[in-house]
């Protein structure tokens, strides 16, 4: 709506929209390292509220089981409860409805054929909390990039981890995506990690960590992620700022 209405008067808009970050861990990257990665990625503290949540982690087969394991033990490690809690990892859904929404997509996902849930953490004990909208986060396996708890951005505390053997082929799966927002990849090797950067179609990409956006970086989307950069005065100047040709003959 903001985009149309901006189009009609040819206002320039900056748009930060959606997105379903690829997290693609290569079979020489340090597994815990990835896992503690994943976890910030997925931003699990937000309940998984988070335009760059890493909600398509692609990790090799060689390191799978392993990762999902470890992934699996650290999540359900964390406390749910009381958001202004101190003691408390992970808080509420912002409201019913989203929360509604990402319950219907864990039931979408456990219906799929071949898709695995694996549930995480418990439900607060606290009777004070017994209509707190919390979600427990769930790690789906067994699925294809095609599924489409792979397509959909479901802004909750859902991830699948997708197993991949051929190079190309993941760099692909990542791209194959109406989004473009966030991606990072997970490796020892420097030439892997510049191609893959290069290759990935999305506006911030990391190299073996998940951070936040940061302070005067550049940061903003591709495809249906967004128009415009922000986060640094001098991506949004230049967009927000027009530069004008002056030219004199004197005399």
């Amino acid at each position: 709506i903001i985009a149309r209405m901006a189009a009609e008067k040819l206002i320039p808009a900056t748009l930060e929209l959606g997105g379903k970050s690829p997290m693609i861990v290569m079979d020489d990257a340090d597994v815990d390292r990835a896992v503690d990665g994943a976890i910030i990625g997925m931003r699990f503290t937000r309940q998984g509220q988070s335009c760059t949540a890493a909600s398509r982690i692609f990790v090799h087969e060689t390191i799978h089981d392993s990762f999902v394991d470890k992934l699996r033990a650290k999540v359900t490690a964390m406390k749910i409860g009381d958001p202004m809690d101190e003691a408390t990892d992970i808080g509420a859904i912002i409201s019913r409805q989203q929360m509604d929404k990402v319950q219907s997509y864990i039931a979408i996902g456990k219906a799929t054929k071949g898709a695995t849930a694996l549930t995480c953490c418990a439900m607060p004990s606290d009777p004070a909390l017994k209509d707190g909208l919390f979600v427990q986060p769930v790690i789906f396996t067994g699925l294809d990039n095609d599924a489409k708890l792979c397509r959909d951005e479901i802004f909750g505390p859902v991830t699948c981890v997708i197993k991949w053997r051929d190079y190309a082929t993941v760099i692909e799966q990542a791209n194959d995506s109406d989004f473009g927002l966030a991606a990072s990849v997970w490796t020892r090797n420097l030439q892997v990690a510049l191609d893959a950067t290069k290759r990935l179609e999305a506006g911030l990409v990391q190299v073996n960590q998940n951070l936040v956006v940061q302070p005067n970086i550049s940061y903003g989307g591709v495809k249906q992620s967004g128009l415009g950069k922000e986060a640094s005065l001098e991506s949004m100047l230049e967009h927000f700022t027009h530069k004008k040709t002056i030219m004199m003959k004197m005399g």
